[in-house]
Formats: structure tokens, sequence, C-alpha cells
């Protein structure tokens, strides 16, 4: 694709192309909606670039698909939405335990429960605290746009291969189904440890084992060392945000994924009309930016986190201020998509408040 050029794609569909480009040569998944025009559009492409498409039996089965193709080297992806990626949980916690490279994607509906279609952020515990059992964790990246859900997808293949780690793209139904032109930036691969452990035949050499079962004495608790080591490195290298007019705010709006894209539209309206206010956007939800939120806590200043959930990345928002700010939530639970002046109300409430 030319670097100048121009799509207009859904979100879903741009991520599936976005992932091609990438090199997912696997994918393997099953239908469930909001998230069905990934594997409708890897079923039409994957042909095209010589890879493999499953329509598994179900989202258990589609994730053990993917682990037995990236132990085998290959680039692998599976897709789904939330009540689907409960039943992958199990599967992600094996890759993980397993050190193998992978990606999944969440693009999130209303819950608990099979709940409703419509757009949620409220898997955010699932993804960034590991969601399955074990102490482990994935690199989580929030896309706000398409723009996003190209680039992150680019990236999400690329640091899987280098850390070997799941990687999760956390979505929702709102960036997955909306339309809207940008650039499909051109995929450089960079240079990336070689994949010296995969099992691709032991012939003329040692045979190699793939396994998250440690049986030894000590075996597992090394293990374990090994992969918190890892995500002290994820913490130290991989965190990535984007902030709005923070500087001088006194008010500072915390949020991810399409809620800081609507809250943007309120935050920019209340600048127009000389409101200190600002936006703090965590890109990666796991590394979570909790140093650079911490860097804007006290000096009169305020957090307000917005959400379309109960209350979950507000925690960890708190936990970064440690008490130097006061940080109020407003959040819509249960598929509610909120709109850009329902969140100008709220947060002009909060600032005038920041100002007493």
């Amino acid at each position: 694709m030319h670097k100048k050029s121009m799509l207009l794609m859904k979100g879903n569909e741009a991520l599936a192309e976005a992932a091609l480009q990438a090199g997912c040569r696997f994918y393997a998944g099953y239908p469930i909606t909001p998230q069905n025009e990934i594997p409708e559009y890897l079923s039409r492409r994957m042909p095209d670039v010589g890879g493999i498409f499953i329509q598994a039996e179900s989202e258990i089965a589609a994730v053990n698909m993917v682990y037995g193709a990236a132990a085998a080297g290959a680039r692998a992806m599976t897709s789904s939405s939330s009540p689907g990626m409960s039943l992958k949980q199990e599967g992600i916690s094996c890759l993980a335990g397993a050190e193998l490279s992978a990606v999944i994607v969440n693009i999130q509906r209303g819950g608990p429960g099979l709940g409703n279609i419509t757009a949620s952020q409220a898997d955010y515990f699932q993804a960034v605290k590991g969601g399955g059992h074990g102490d482990y964790r994935c690199l989580v990246y929030s896309p706000f746009s398409l723009q996003e859900m190209w680039d992150l997808t680019l990236r999400a293949f690329d640091k899987a291969d280098q850390y070997r780690t799941p990687v999760i793209i956390l979505g929702d139904g709102v960036v997955g189904q909306m339309m809207e032109p940008f650039h499909p930036t051109a995929y450089r691969k960079p240079k990336l440890p070689r994949k010296n452990w995969v099992l691709d035949g032991a012939k003329g050499r040692k045979p190699r084992v793939i396994r998250s079962l440690c049986m030894g004495q000590g075996e597992l608790e090394q293990r374990n060392i090994r992969l918190q080591k890892k995500y002290d490195l994820f913490k130290e290298q991989e965190v990535m945000f984007d902030e709005f007019e923070t500087k001088d705010a006194k008010l500072v709006v915390v949020a991810f994924g399409i809620a800081a894209r609507i809250a943007l539209s309120a935050v920019k309206e209340l600048r127009r009309q000389g409101r200190k206010i600002g936006l703090f956007r965590p890109v990666s939800l796991y590394p979570f930016p909790e140093k650079q939120l911490a860097s804007l806590a006290g000096r009169g200043r305020r957090f307000i986190v917005t959400e379309m959930n109960a209350g979950q990345m507000v925690e960890d928002v708190r936990l970064a201020v440690n008490g130097k700010s006061e940080v109020l939530f407003y959040g819509r639970p249960g598929g509610v998509v909120f709109n850009p002046e329902e969140l100008y109300a709220q947060i002009k409430a909060a600032y005038l408040k920041t100002r007493l």
C-alpha cells in the first residue's frame, strides 16, 4: 500500500488487514457480535496471502489452535467479544506460561453474562489484571481510532515476538464498527530475536519442549520469576500514553479507548470557553502509565475518570495519584455509550468544584 494513500474501512476490517500486513498467517476464531467482521474479513483475505483461517467449533478450541500455531512459529491471532474472551482465559494463561507469542483481540460488549451487543469497557479488569489463573500479565493496547486500530495491531505482533508473550488489543463495539478514513502505514518488520525455540522438527538437533506445566522442584517458581522480570521490562520500555492540554490543567480527564475520544470533544469545547481542563489517555493499559499520571498529581489539581463501566481503570488512577489529588469518577455500565454533551456537563461540574 502506498504510504500516502487513505482507506475507508470499518474498524474491525482495518485491524484484520493490519494483522495480515504484519505477517499474521494463522487465525482461529468463533463468531460473536460485535467482532464478526474480523473473521469474516480474514476468511476472504487469508487465502490470498497463503495463510490459514479456521472457524473453530468454540472459543476454547480457537485459542488452543493459536497455541499450537504459535508453538510452531507462526504469527497467530484470535479474536472475540466479552463472553467469548472469558472462555479463552485458560488458553491465554497457558500462552503466557509457555511464553508463546500471540495476538488476542477483544471487541468489548455489554455484560456481565451474555449482556448485550452494544459497546462497553467492562473488560478492563479481565485484560490488565491477568484474566486467567496464575501470576501473569499481557501487554494490553487500547485503540481509540481506526488509525490506532491499524498501528497498534502492527505493533502488537512485533511486541508479541520480542517478548514471547500474548498481546491483547482491547477495543469495543464502537471502534470496531465505525468507519473513518485512516492512513495504512506501511509495515516494516524490526530486528527481532530469532525464534530458536519453535517446534519445527528435530531432525539434526536436540528436541525442544514448549510447556507451561512445571513439576520439578522450584521449577515453577523460577518460571514465574523470569516472567515477572519480563513484566518489569514492560513497565520500563512499553508504556504508551497521550496527553492533551494537561500542563496548565486544573482538572485532568482520564479515559481510554472510545471513552477518551468522546471525552476529547467535551474537553476541546470547554477549553474554547477558557476552562483549564486537559485529557490524559493511557494507550497501553498494561503497563499502565502510573509514573506519568503521578507526575501530574498535586498542585491543586483534580482528576475525573470517565469509563463505559461501573469503575475499573479508576482504581489504577487512584493508585497512581496516591492521595495527592482527588479522583472523581463518572461511568455508564451495561453497554451504555455516553455522548459528548453528557460528558461536557459532568466535566464542567467537576471543574467548577475544583475552582472553589
